[in-house]
């Protein structure tokens, strides 16, 4: 709907979408623009105080009905970059709600959208996720602007590009897209704006955890990762110029990165700012606390109930006391009471969490193998599981790799060597028909299909000459 040529028109069109006389935050003040009439409208806390000081005296220097115009406004009276002229009462609408001022002005039918916002925003600090020793201490905040600052501060690259989209009926969420043209895949990229755009949705209630499980269409029962997160700018940066796309979305302090394949989700910043043979042990040293993670319980499950078939040498495994629960009770327990564990030090005072995790992991401990509850070597390699699975970076394949333990662990105790079989069929079922969003990116990638030189700069750190010589391009 466009606007109208009458002040008093457009000033009762707003006032029916917006409550003015309601609301406190939302102010609308007349305003003199030499003999014009003209009406100021923005919300408190959004708009800079200093540039609206000069904004407003600027416009009230008018002195002829000729400086009234929108266009003369723009070009020659107000000092600020961004005003633009807008028509429609929606744009008008969406502008006033993500923090711009307009200015109505009487006898004109457009308006001008004073982009003078500034977001209550915190200051770039560490990580606490993806702490490093050595590197950059800086990180994503809620911020949509800010975030893109903090990647164009390492990218000077004239070709990236940051498209801003909006989802959401009534959050009207700013989500925006991140590439460099010419190492992204132009096809995907036009992809993943069509599905953007096609988003049909109330609100974005969790922001990029909403915005990714409308993006990917999954099954429920596989917990398999196919966005990657990541809150360093360094980080973010560097998958930029491999190719990669990032989303990002306001008010997260958080960029998602896609495609992202399996073996993404096991690097990490600390690699890169080591030697190079430092940073190659932590790799796989990393690799191997994954599978230590996943199978080191439900082998020794197996191996421990089927103790007599074992060679002589490794007889070793298994309980050297019985007591009446079953092995298979006691992880399980252990896996829940762990979990417990971590979701109440999560909700626990920070200058209580140290204490709470050393009563929580030592004493109940003791005191259950004390009391028969537990054999010494169910609290042993299950604490070695839980250590292992927090070398992982990304949280959300911590939490696959869990799933996974627990599923494995139950069928191997219930069924024995057919349910350790038959859940490790399931699971790597489950990774050779997961994708990632671009169909042409398989998630096994680079292992299958097999490719040499990528799935070497993923396992080894190599010299930044030669990984950036290297460099393996997504598209």
């Amino acid at each position: 709907m466009k606007l109208f040529s009458d002040l008093t028109q457009n000033i009762d069109y707003m006032k029916s979408r917006f409550p003015l006389e309601q609301s406190f935050d939302i102010i609308g003040r007349s305003i003199a623009i030499g003999q014009t009439k003209g009406y100021l409208l923005f919300i408190d806390g959004f708009a800079k105080d200093d540039v609206m000081v000069h904004v407003m005296r600027a416009i009230q220097t008018c002195e002829n009905q000729a400086q009234n115009s929108v266009s003369y406004l723009i070009s020659a009276i107000i000092p600020y970059l961004e005003a633009d002229p807008v028509d429609q009462f929606d744009q008008l609408e969406a502008a006033l709600l993500s923090g711009s001022l307009l200015l109505l002005i009487e006898g004109q039918t457009q308006a001008i959208v004073i982009d003078a916002r500034q977001y209550p925003a915190r200051n770039p600090e560490e990580s606490d996720i993806e702490k490093v020793a050595g590197g950059s201490k800086d990180s994503f905040v809620e911020t949509i602007v800010f975030n893109t600052a903090l990647i164009r501060r390492r990218v000077r690259d004239r070709n990236l590009t940051f498209e801003m989209k909006t989802v959401g009926r009534s959050s009207k969420t700013d989500v925006c897209l991140g590439y460099i043209k010419g190492r992204a895949d132009e096809k995907f990229v036009k992809e993943l704006r069509r599905k953007i755009e096609s988003i049909d949705v109330d609100s974005l209630i969790m922001a990029e955890k909403s915005l990714e499980e409308l993006l990917l269409k999954k099954h429920w029962f596989n917990p398999l990762p196919q966005m990657k997160y990541t809150q360093r700018p360094d980080s973010a940066a560097s998958y930029l110029y491999e190719g990669h796309v990032l989303i990002l979305v306001d008010t997260a302090p958080s960029v998602m990165v896609t495609p992202a394949t399996l073996f993404y989700y096991m690097q990490f910043a600390e690699d890169y700012n080591r030697e190079p043979i430092v940073g190659t042990y932590y790799k796989l040293a990393r690799f191997l606390a994954a599978f230590v993670a996943l199978f080191l319980t439900p082998t020794w499950l197996l191996l421990a109930e089927n103790n007599h078939h074992l060679p002589e040498i490794f007889r070793f495994i298994g309980a050297k006391e019985e007591i009446g629960i079953p092995l298979l009770i006691q992880f399980l327990i252990l896996e829940f009471g762990f979990d417990i564990l971590k979701m109440s030090a999560t909700h626990t005072p920070s200058y209580m969490g140290g204490a709470f995790g050393i009563i929580g992991g030592l004493l109940l401990g003791e005191f259950a193998i004390r009391v028969g509850f537990f054999v010494p070597e169910t609290i042993f390699y299950m604490s070695v599981a839980v250590v292992s699975a927090y070398c992982i970076p990304s949280e959300d394949l911590t939490a696959a790799v869990r799933l996974f333990r627990l599923f494995m662990l139950i069928a191997t105790g219930l069924l024995g060597i057919y349910g350790y079989l038959g859940s490790l069929a399931v699971i790597l079922i489950l990774l050779f028909t997961t994708r990632t969003m671009d169909p042409k990116r398989p998630y096994l990638w680079p292992l299958i299909p097999f490719h040499a030189k990528a799935l070497s700069n993923l396992l080894f750190r190599k010299k930044v000459t030669k990984s950036a010589a290297n460099q393996e391009k997504i598209s």
